[in-house]
């Protein structure tokens, strides 16, 4: 017997972004936008398994469940194993390589126009 494999890719940010709004609309919209871009990011970084749909909707809602309103380096790094599911992802990418993706997530969003 042999098994079948359907491989779909990641949704882009937009796409994402509708995904999450529909499957945990609690989540504060500036949050929610954050979220969906830092898992963007890290989807281009090294790590050994990459965060799906499924964990983006997971760490939001934990993040919305603890009364955060915007995503910081304190709260992702305490957060990460959430997102996350090896232990050596986790400390790779907590404190200063977090905080990093955290302010280039930010400055994109400011920079994106309003509408």
């Amino acid at each position: 017997r042999r098994c079948l494999y359907h491989w779909v890719a990641y949704p882009d940010a937009a796409r994402e972004r509708a995904i999450l709004a529909k499957k945990a609309p609690n989540v504060p919209e500036a949050l929610a936008a954050q979220v969906v871009a830092f898992v963007q990011r890290l989807r281009n970084e090294d790590v050994f398994k990459l965060p799906g749909v499924a964990e983006t909707i997971d760490w939001a809602q934990a993040l919305t469940y603890l009364n955060k309103a915007e995503l910081t380096a304190g709260d992702v790094d305490e957060t990460l194993g959430v997102l996350l599911k090896y232990q050596d992802d986790i400390q790779r990418l907590q404190g200063s390589e977090a905080a990093e993706i955290i302010r280039k997530v930010k400055a994109d969003i400011a920079a994106q126009p309003l509408g």
